[in-house]
């Protein structure tokens, strides 16, 4: 009975796992292999399309955050706004008018359908389609606007599957466009300059990174078009959300640009806040709600080197993207305190630390961090910081992801971000959730460049 009884489990597990995606398991591993590559493709790694001198964009989705980027591209110079997309008109007439205050022609308008979108992707006045509704139908828009011949730029997450994941990654290689995951957190003046201190070897070997999604979403639940968001978190497990915090840890460590995640481990609280939200919100009760209030993802590189993820928006804690920073001569943090620690080494005579004091295990002070942060500024936002903090956008982090993705098109340049980036951070999300669905076991991050981790040596912008 016994054997039985274990033979039972261990079918169970391997069932739940294969449900979940193309997995095995393998040496107390679930194992999600990447396909094989099909014939006539090549990786994107440091992929160059043609200038385009001006860029002609489409926007789909105009709810939260579509109108603030349109705004935000009346900036950038060398931009023309050729279509706008919303399947309500009067976001599509609200819109409108951020183009006549700036002074720029309307747009051409589509709406009152669920798939008016496509008629805006079949354009041929279009060079990018920016991307910017809910997370169910991101990956579906994605392949479309790169099949009809235009580059992409997707919200966060752009993929919520394994199956989505892999139908980005195939048709940017296919039809040779970009597709770009707009990832603004990686911007940010304390993350941009932190990570060319890093490059520039003031923190030594980088040896774990931290990064986190802590953000209580009570004030904004009730926003979500067709309550999509709350909904994605009642049927499913896992760090649904993870973009913010993994992709400035995985810039630190240089995934696919020298390093790669090998795998990952999740644990998670039982849920507590989510049913409350679902009965207050709609009436009804919600006993099998899925994700858990607080969500905790370990993963190792194939390297050595460690991240930490966390996701929590049910619960009353402060604003945090954790944000840290572990090297062998110094560390660095930026919630709840920003701050960097160095080795006595690598501070000046005046600051140096001596054994009596231990200035060496805390945070610098004020001034020599402000010093610091000046001599390191990143050259971005040396060019930028003035005007991103004029324009705005999450205090001016999302004009510079804006106007960087233009800037890299308009030179026939390489992308900041490519479709790898999106792949690797998106894969969180279906990967946390086998990891939890099967008793927190390790479960594999594929390789998503199938090769080409190693082709290129540390993350490097473009000028």
């Amino acid at each position: 009975m016994r054997k039985l009884f274990r033979l039972f489990i261990i079918t169970s597990v391997i069932a739940i796992a294969s449900a979940c995606g193309s997995t095995q398991q393998e040496s107390g591993m679930i194992m999600t292999p990447a396909p094989a590559r099909p014939a006539g493709q090549t990786d994107m790694v440091q992929f160059a399309a043609d200038p385009l001198p001006v860029v002609r964009v489409g926007f789909i989705g105009l709810g939260m955050r579509g109108p603030g980027a349109v705004r935000r591209f009346t900036h950038i110079p060398g931009v023309e706004i050729k279509a706008l997309c919303d399947i309500r008109p009067e976001r599509v007439e609200m819109t409108q008018e951020i183009l006549r205050e700036a002074g720029l022609p309307e747009a051409a308008a589509y709406s009152g359908s669920a798939d008016s979108w496509k008629e805006l992707a079949e354009r041929d006045d279009l060079d990018l389609i920016y991307i910017v509704t809910d997370w169910k139908t991101h990956a579906d828009m994605g392949v479309y606007a790169m099949e009809q011949g235009k580059h992409v730029a997707i919200e966060v997450p752009a993929a919520m599957t394994m199956e989505e994941i892999w139908r980005l990654i195939d048709t940017s290689e296919r039809t040779r466009k970009h597709c770009m995951q707009l990832e603004n957190c990686v911007y940010d003046f304390f993350e941009l300059t932190t990570l060319n201190m890093a490059q520039q070897g003031l923190f030594g070997e980088v040896l774990h990174a931290e990064g986190a999604y802590i953000h209580q979403l009570s004030d904004f639940w009730d926003s979500y078009w067709d309550n999509w968001r709350l909904d994605y978190n009642e049927h499913h497990r896992g760090d649904v959300y993870p973009t913010h915090g993994i992709g400035p840890a995985c810039q630190l460590l240089n995934i696919h640009r020298g390093d790669k995640m090998n795998y990952l481990v999740s644990v998670d609280t039982k849920p507590v806040m989510g049913p409350q939200i679902v009965e207050e919100l709609t009436g009804r009760e919600a006993p099998d709600f899925r994700n858990g209030d607080h969500t905790i993802t370990m993963i190792r590189t194939e390297k050595g080197k460690t991240m930490q993820i966390q996701h929590n928006v049910m619960t009353p804690r402060p604003y945090s993207r954790m944000y840290q920073l572990t090297g062998t001569k110094g560390f660095a943090n930026k919630y709840p305190v920003q701050g960097y620690a160095l080795e006595s080494s690598q501070l000046t005579a005046e600051v140096a630390p001596n054994h009596e004091d231990l200035n060496a295990h805390s945070f610098v002070s004020e001034e020599v961090k402000q010093a610091l942060m000046e001599q390191y500024k990143h050259p971005i936002h040396r060019e930028l910081e003035e005007k991103a903090k004029e324009v705005g956008g999450h205090g001016g982090m999302d004009f510079i992801m804006d106007y960087r993705l233009v800037y890299c098109l308009q030179n026939g340049l390489p992308l900041d971000m490519d479709v790898y980036d999106l792949a690797e951070w998106c894969a969180l999300v279906p990967l946390t959730e086998i990891s939890l669905d099967n008793g927190s076991m390790p479960v594999e991050i594929p390789d998503f460049t199938r090769g080409a981790w190693d082709k290129v040596d540390g993350l490097q912008f473009a000028y």
